[in-house]
C-alpha cells in the first residue's frame, strides 16, 4: 500500500492540473494511470474515476466561476442533457 499512495497523488495532481487547464482529466488521465500503474480493472478504474471527478469538476468550476469563468446557464443547459450520455455510455461500457 504504501507504494500505492504517492502514485495515486501523482494521479490526482496530473489530473486536477488537466481539468483546470482543459477541462479533461478522468478519462484521459486517471483511468489509463489506475490501470497501467496500479493494475485496477478498467470497469473500477472508470468508475473510480468518475467518483474522483465529481471533486475535481466542483472545485475546477468553483475557481473558475470566482474568476467569472462561467455561464451557469449554459452550464445547465449542457449538462443536464449529458445525463442522458452518461447513463447510455455506462451500459455501453458494462457490454463491451
Amino acid at each position: 500500500m504504501s507504494q500505492r499512495l504517492p502514485r495515486l497523488a501523482v494521479i490526482a495532481v496530473a489530473a486536477g492540473a488537466f481539468s483546470g487547464l482543459f477541462g479533461v482529466g478522468g478519462g484521459s488521465i486517471i483511468v489509463p494511470l489506475l490501470v497501467l500503474w496500479l493494475a485496477y480493472d478498467e470497469r473500477v478504474a472508470t468508475g473510480t474515476s468518475l467518483a474522483a471527478i465529481c471533486f475535481i469538476a466542483v472545485g475546477a468550476a468553483a475557481v473558475h466561476g470566482l474568476l467569472g469563468n462561467v455561464d451557469l446557464l449554459k452550464g445547465v443547459l449542457v449538462g443536464v442533457p449529458a445525463v442522458g450520455g452518461v447513463v447510455a455510455g455506462t451500459a455501453l461500457q458494462q457490454r463491451i
